[in-house]
């Protein structure tokens, strides 16, 4: 009965041409306020947020060419430092699936609806770029040399934040009205009315705050079964799709395909920008789900093809190809999750979860992309031994069920406001 009289209190009612949300029975037109333009405020806060994106990819990025260049300068053999490299993977993991989910929501919370895909996709591609950066830097300077530029990104996230503002949606969970209706003027500019956006938000919040806290346990209710599935199965398929193998063995692929590393990681780098560009142009042309589906069969066909060249390279056969084989699947693999599957996952994981489970559900989903990486990352090894070729159609077959994943059960966010996706998800559970 609880959920029914939340639903009908936040009840999204679209018209032709206008998309409005009732608070308690009041409609209110979402207009000047959410589709307001750019501030500095808004760009600065972007700014910040996508340094702290940076530095999550550039730590993930930094173990591929710098893995050699530490058991060197150790004396290890990779059988001996493998431990030593797990255990640092096992924390940058962790760290950077924090980095990716408060950086979309932060994002999300504070960007007017028809700029919030734009914004956030741009952001969070600033993981696979920076991924793309070091790869390219640490094939020409040594590892404590990519240490040190990588500690840039991380001096102007710390400068920066000093001068953004909280998120407004945060704030007036707490019930700090007096400095939400500041962030959010801030945010939207001195001469925007904001009235209508915080008396929606205001509402929301509210009523969302009658029904439960924020704890882990709230989380496991049916009323948030849906968004919950729809979390961690972006989860499973980001990981899943063999980003880690890719990302943390990167020399090792290499010199198994008799490719030199220093011209292996300069091609498979290149065109990963062009890709991160164009996802950002076309997340608000075609929709988050369709652009994820994409990128997800873009990385199927990736793996097929990495697969592919291992499996003639076993059979002897067109064993001359197999560097070029190699070079276009982990190109186009790479492409393709810089296209959407690096980004997506996170921007739709921060929109469907109302305020007052967003702590817990982002915690949940965070451990799970944890641990699937470091399954993914642990077990690599493991698997080329077994078969080169298996490993790689083993991750094409995953990437390949994210596609119908996402058919099926992925909802499409774009054009709406957080108070609209999540009201329409009550009503869906």
């Amino acid at each position: 009965m609880e959920d029914e009289e939340l639903a009908e209190s936040l009840f999204v009612a679209q018209q032709p041409g206008n998309i409005r949300i009732i608070s308690n029975g009041v409609g209110s037109n979402d207009t000047s306020a959410s589709a307001s333009g750019v501030t500095v405020v808004l760009l600065l806060s972007a700014f910040v947020t996508a340094c702290s994106a940076f530095t999550g990819g550039f730590v993930v990025g930094y173990s591929a060419p710098a893995e050699s260049g530490i058991l060197a300068d150790l004396g290890l053999s990779t059988a001996e430092g493998a431990w030593l490299l797990d255990l640092g993977r096992l924390s940058l993991g962790f760290g950077f699936g924090l980095t990716c989910f408060v950086a979309p929501t932060y994002l999300s919370e504070i960007t007017p609806k028809i700029l919030r895909g734009g914004f956030t996709s741009v952001t969070m591609a600033m993981i696979p770029f920076s991924l793309t950066v070091a790869y390219l830097i640490g094939s020409v300077v040594n590892w404590r040399a990519l240490a040190l530029i990588g500690a840039i990104p991380c001096l102007l996230l710390l400068f920066g934040l000093f001068f953004i503002p909280e998120s407004p949606r945060w704030l007036a969970k707490i019930g700090r009205e007096m400095e939400f209706e500041a962030a959010l003027q801030r945010l939207r500019g001195k001469n925007v009315n904001t009235s209508e956006e915080a008396a929606d938000i205001k509402d929301y919040t509210e009523n969302i705050q009658q029904i439960s806290e924020d704890k882990i346990l709230h989380l496991f209710q049916q009323k948030y079964a849906y968004q919950l599935i729809v979390g961690i199965g972006l989860m499973v398929l980001q990981q899943f799709g063999g980003l880690y193998g890719f990302a943390f063995y990167m020399d090792e692929i290499f010199e198994l395909a008799g490719v030199p590393s220093i011209i292996g990681f300069i091609v498979v780098s290149i065109p990963e920008i062009p890709a991160i560009a164009l996802g950002s142009i076309l997340i608000e042309k075609f929709g988050r789900r369709t652009l994820l589906m994409i990128s997800a069969t873009g990385e199927c066909l990736g793996c097929v093809l990495t697969g592919l060249s291992f499996l003639l390279q076993s059979l002897n056969w067109w064993k001359e190809a197999t560097p070029t084989l190699v070079l276009s699947g982990i190109l186009v693999f790479k492409a393709s999750y810089s296209l959407g599957v690096g980004a997506i996952p996170w921007i739709i994981i921060s929109e469907i979860f109302p305020i007052n489970v967003k702590g817990s559900a982002g915690s949940i989903c965070n451990l799970v992309n944890w641990f699937c990486s470091l399954l993914v990352s642990y077990t690599f090894n493991f698997l080329v031994e077994w078969s080169s070729a298996g490993t790689f159609f083993l991750y094409a077959s995953m990437s390949g069920l994210g596609v119908l994943f996402t058919a099926k059960l992925v909802p499409e966010t774009r054009w709406r406001t957080l108070e609209e996706i999540q009201a329409s998800l009550i009503t869906h559970s």
